[in-house]
């Protein structure tokens, strides 16, 4: 098995398959044993008929010869090896033929699959013969044709039926593995996303006087700390909460939250551009400043050392603008997915994106996203 499962889904992944083989293999016998049956009573049914028509001409020239005075041509039913052949008088004493066997004068027709058998009577007495009985001598090798040959079906629809179940569990199988892949480094990175601010906090605790740097320090690292939690909360819990919309100015807020970041800017050494408009929108402060937070905190992580980060607010547009390191085309399309990471330098867990497009989607707010690889991204936020 090329995909590595747990022991869950390895048991999963063989109750499936056991199911559905074992039905298969239930409806197949059930299939096949009809067929079987049908065919039997054809083949059967074909030997009879072409026995009486050898019987009815042997009949016919029995009669003929006795009324003509000629000569019934025996030779010619006799060295036939398609079937066994004997005539017998009135008393059942047998007269010439090919066939001696356990059969009974009492029944017109015997059918077992060792023998089929007719016994007719409608020379009535012509050429002193009155019974004619004739036995097929190709049903017993047919119908054990008939049988290897279904044996054969089954093993090969079988083999392809068991083919195809492997593959079909092993399909549904394998988003399930990604999905619990995806889980356990998200596990990971929010441990290591955790563990850095808490790391800091700690170390700059250290010591009974603590300097203006290691007070920033803490509460910058409580920031992250928090940002993760309400990104966490947002996915999971909050956006099932009813929520009050307020008219807010969107200029103000991205002012106020730009302060929060400074520590972040001036590690980067990154040149801010503002071009604000007063505009007042309908939305929860909590949900714009989650929006806002989220696509400036990734103009600065996957900015260059020196780069700029623009941005402009006015006509009902919101444009943030940065030079980092850029998308390619052919990923862009998956940016807003889930535990998506374009790059494994600057950290993160692949939520804040997702949680810009659920943001818009809830407020109607048209997002598009321009980016160059190595020139840098543009968000565009339509309201």
């Amino acid at each position: 098995m090329d995909i590595d499962l747990t022991n869950s889904e390895k048991k999963s992944f063989f109750s499936f398959l056991g199911l559905y083989l074992g039905s298969s293999f239930i409806l197949m016998l059930i299939a096949l044993f009809f067929y079987y049956q049908n065919e039997k009573t054809l083949y059967i049914d074909l030997a009879k008929s072409n026995m009486q028509n050898i019987i009815s001409k042997a009949s016919s020239e029995i009669i003929v010869s006795h009324m003509l005075n000629g000569n019934f041509n025996k030779e010619s039913y006799l060295n036939n090896q398609e079937y066994k052949i004997s005539f017998y008088d009135k008393d059942k004493n047998f007269l010439f033929g090919n066939l001696e066997g356990d059969f009974s004068f009492e029944q017109n027709f015997y059918n077992d699959e060792e023998k089929l058998i007719i016994i007719d009577s409608s020379t009535v007495g012509h050429l002193g013969i009155w019974y004619i009985v004739l036995k097929d001598n190709s049903l017993k090798e047919k119908i054990s044709n008939l049988k290897l040959n279904i044996v054969l079906i089954f093993f090969i629809f079988y083999s392809i039926i068991t083919l195809i179940g492997w593959s079909l569990a092993k399909m549904f199988l394998r988003p399930i593995k990604n999905e619990r892949e995806r889980l356990n480094n998200f596990i990971k990175d929010t441990t290591h996303e955790l563990n850095t601010p808490i790391s800091a906090i700690i170390m700059s605790c250290e010591g009974d006087n603590l300097t203006q740097k290691q007070l920033d320090r803490i509460k910058f690292s409580a920031k992250r700390v928090s940002e993760i939690y309400k990104d966490l909360t947002y996915i999971f819990l909050e956006n099932i909460e009813k929520k009050n919309f307020d008219k807010i100015d969107l200029s103000k807020i991205i002012k106020q939250e730009i302060i929060s970041f400074e520590p972040m800017i001036a590690r980067k050494k990154l040149k801010i551009d503002l071009q604000l408009e007063e505009f007042f929108y309908e939305i929860s402060k909590d949900d714009f400043i989650r929006l806002f937070n989220n696509l400036f905190s990734n103009a600065i992580k996957y900015n260059k050392i020196d780069g700029n980060i623009d941005i402009i607010l006015k006509n009902r547009e919101l444009i943030i603008k940065d030079t980092g390191i850029g998308v390619s085309k052919d990923k862009i399309k998956d940016i807003f997915n889930r535990y998506y990471r374009g790059t494994n330098q600057s950290g993160g867990f692949g939520l804040g994106l997702n949680i810009v497009n659920m943001i818009c989607k809830t407020y109607n707010i048209k997002i598009d996203v321009e980016s160059i690889e190595d020139s840098g991204t543009k968000f565009i936020l339509n309201f």
